[in-house]
């Protein structure tokens, strides 16, 4: 992931971190919690990347 990207997310991706499971956390920023469900995108603090909500939210209690 590069600084200032954007990353487009579904349902199957939450709860939603970043870095998100596929990067190798070495050479990152520590993992955050995102709650990108709420406004339907989410910058993160650390790095910029820019997340995205596409698709349908999956139902629940929440």
């Amino acid at each position: 992931m590069t600084a200032q990207s954007v990353v487009e997310v579904t349902a199957a991706d939450l709860p939603l971190t970043c870095p998100t499971p596929s990067v190798s956390l070495w050479n990152n920023h520590p993992r955050v919690a995102l709650a990108v469900e709420k406004t339907g995108e989410v910058r993160c603090p650390y790095c910029g990347t820019l997340y995205k909500f596409v698709g349908e939210l999956p139902k629940g209690h929440h």
